[in-house]
């Protein structure tokens, strides 16, 4: 009996020592899979941080162009503005290898980049215009034109710009000191009666009455002027030859509620309200 016993307690110990070491092997296999688990689940998230953090840049390129911030193309192409530095090599990512190949793969399919640029350049819109908010800070009839205004407007640069105007028919000078007005300033500098003129002061027109428009309370010089739906995206200067004031000039009207507005779209002044006539509705921006 003495030996039957101890056969038992030797097989039981030989099955419970296999029980553990299955157990131990169960353990190991749950341990990597977390692992991997986790791994898995890391590299989904980097990825999402990823595009979010690429959107993020992206929406910061187009918020500084939209206010006139200066972009620098350097030569490996990567794209800084001149407050904010927008690529960073300092963190490395773990990017599964399907993500990398789908990047190759992606590349590949792109064509020249040019072409998407001049497809954007085609565009011919308000984006185009650059409306600005000036103020007056001289004013005295052209010298050799009965009919013309000479004025000095600040625009929120360092030196005022010369502007001619047709209005003395219109607004009396005394209407037109010290007064804050919306401006298209990229226009190309044209000489008028021997005075050359650097940009435009905005009106509502009818065939009786041209009112100067009427910027925001709080509006100031420099301040930029936007058309929602209609991303700021303005040449430095315009091109005569491409038309692009003359194609906008049609759909550029005051609604019923005398805003004046591009297609239908408000101009404002971001923050501080639309861009007003006095009296005029429906009728041409100009």
């Amino acid at each position: 009996m003495s030996y039957n016993h101890s056969t038992v307690i030797l097989n039981n110990a030989e099955i419970a020592e296999n029980r553990l070491a299955d157990l131990r092997k169960k353990l190991d296999e749950v341990r990597k899979f977390k692992i991997q688990e986790a791994i898995n689940s890391l590299n989904k998230e980097n990825i999402i941080l990823t595009s979010k953090v690429v959107k993020a840049k992206l929406e910061l390129i187009k918020l500084e162009t939209r206010h006139g911030k200066k972009l620098y193309q350097l030569p490996d192409k990567t794209v800084f503005t001149s407050e904010a530095l927008l690529v960073s090599n300092s963190t490395q990512q773990i990017i599964p290898q399907e993500t990398k190949k789908a990047k190759k793969e992606s590349a590949k399919k792109k064509e020249k980049p040019e072409n998407a640029s001049s497809s954007v350049d085609s565009v011919v819109d308000i984006r185009k215009l650059d409306f600005r908010i000036g103020k007056i800070i001289d004013i005295n009839k052209h010298p050799d034109a009965d009919s013309l205004y000479v004025e000095k407007i600040d625009c929120g640069e360092n030196i005022p710009r010369t502007v001619v105007s047709g209005l003395v028919n219109h607004v009396p000078i005394d209407d037109m000191r010290d007064r804050i007005v919306m401006v298209l300033c990229n226009l190309k500098p044209v000489k008028m009666r021997g005075v050359t003129s650097e940009a435009m002061v905005m009106c509502a027109s009818s065939p009786e009455k041209v009112e100067v428009l009427i910027p925001p309370a709080g509006a100031i010089p420099g301040d930029l002027v936007s058309c929602e739906g209609y991303p700021r995206e303005p040449e430095t200067q315009l091109n005569p030859k491409k038309k692009i004031f003359e194609t906008c000039a049609p759909d550029l009207k005051t609604n019923n509620k005398k805003i004046a507005c591009y297609k239908g779209s408000p101009l404002i002044v971001p923050g501080k309200g639309p861009v007003v006539s006095a009296t005029l509705h429906g009728v041409s921006v100009k």
